[in-house]
């Protein structure tokens, strides 16, 4: 299927494995980049020398091209682009909008840049800026989200820019990727249906706890870092909901330890991280410091299989997830799937007006989605 994502990007099919932290690691984004669909690197939860690494066995396993995930108010921010640069990665992708420099270096080194959004507006932004795509994530994406549905913010970006939009939020089959192209997108990004594969590293523990999530199970909390963060309802976001001033900032100081140990982060930096992640917004110190190592929280879930120390980001699709097919397997039926509905679509619609059946006697598919 070519959209203008698999023109730009090169890869088969117009499906995105998006970067999870702790998740989007070099066999998930191997095997996703295989399957002919774009798999993305999460370097926010590796040093830079680690992202290196990364990227090197990423290429040593496979020729087609894959994407690193970004923070672009990250403290070395432009020391992981250089990174990007040298290695030769295709796409660059990131969380928040990137700055203009960012974007014209990216660019001037021949790789692409495709930020994700929350807003028409920060579309627009990019897009003035030279991006050459958008991830657009309604409300019902996991992770730090937005507040409006996919359906509603979708089609404002398709309308607002000229440049490839991807959906993102909500996805996790081919009937999805046929409404999204109805919408006009180029393609769909999932994060929680390439988490649930057995192909992700994640403790088979924690796939079980998503497995077993109804729509009631998963929440949208601002208790983790005071920012809306849609996540399963967990006994740690339980307790973070409950927990006093005082109370929440002892064990933010005791869990931002643990992660500066293991990022090498120093107090300062960290501190200045978490800052950088308020976006403007009021935060007491206790949630500065739970911005700031909000990794540490998602690692005890994603890599110690802790499910109840930890917290794990989910989109509202988890709810419909019933299976942990091989990577390949879902990209595949993804597309079976989105082969079958156009083709029933056409059925529905018949030949235009006044014209005649093919030798079939049945009208044609759609060409060019």
């Amino acid at each position: 299927m070519r959209t203008a994502l698999t023109d730009l990007v090169g890869v088969r099919h117009p499906i995105v494995q998006t970067g999870m932290g702790w998740v989007a690691g070099p066999r998930l984004v191997t095997a996703t980049a295989r399957a002919g669909a774009l798999g993305i690197l999460a370097s926010a939860t590796m040093s830079p020398g680690q992202l290196r690494s990364a990227v090197r066995e990423v290429r040593s396993r496979t020729d087609a091209p894959f994407g690193v995930n970004l923070r672009a108010d990250a403290g070395d921010a432009r020391e992981r682009v250089r990174i990007i640069v040298e290695e030769g990665v295709r796409v660059a992708s990131f969380a928040l909008a990137p700055s203009r420099e960012l974007i014209a270096e990216l660019k001037d080194a021949g790789v692409v840049v495709v930020p994700s959004v929350g807003a028409r507006r920060h579309a627009e932004k990019v897009a003035a800026w030279g991006a050459d795509a958008v991830i657009v994530q309604g409300g019902e994406g996991g992770g730090h989200t937005g507040e409006v549905a996919t359906t509603v913010l979708l089609p404002q970006v398709v309308d607002a820019v000229d440049i490839p939009v991807v959906a993102a939020g909500g996805f996790h089959d081919g009937r999805g990727l046929v409404a999204a192209l109805a919408y006009g997108a180029a393609g769909v990004a999932m994060g929680t249906r390439f988490l649930l594969t057995s192909d992700s590293t994640v403790p088979d523990a924690v796939k079980a706890r998503y497995l077993a999530a109804t729509a009631a199970d998963i929440t949208l909390t601002r208790a983790v870092d005071g920012l809306p963060h849609r996540m399963l309802r967990t006994e740690m976001v339980a307790e973070l909901e409950g927990a006093g001033r005082l109370r929440s900032l002892y064990r933010a100081l005791r869990r931002a330890s643990g992660f500066r140990r293991i990022s090498g982060l120093s107090w300062p930096g960290m501190v200045r991280d978490g800052l950088a992640m308020r976006h403007g917004k009021e935060l007491s110190w206790s949630q500065v410091l739970l911005a700031a190592n909000t990794p540490m929280l998602l690692r005890a879930s994603m890599v110690d299989g802790r499910t109840d120390l930890g917290i794990m980001a989910s989109g509202q699709v988890a709810a419909l997830i019933e299976d942990l097919p091989s990577v390949a397997g879902l990209v595949g039926r993804v597309m079976s799937d989105a082969e079958r509905t156009l083709a029933g679509l056409g059925a529905v619609a018949g030949p235009p007006a006044g014209a005649s059946a093919g030798p079939s006697g049945g009208a044609s598919s759609p060409s060019g989605a």
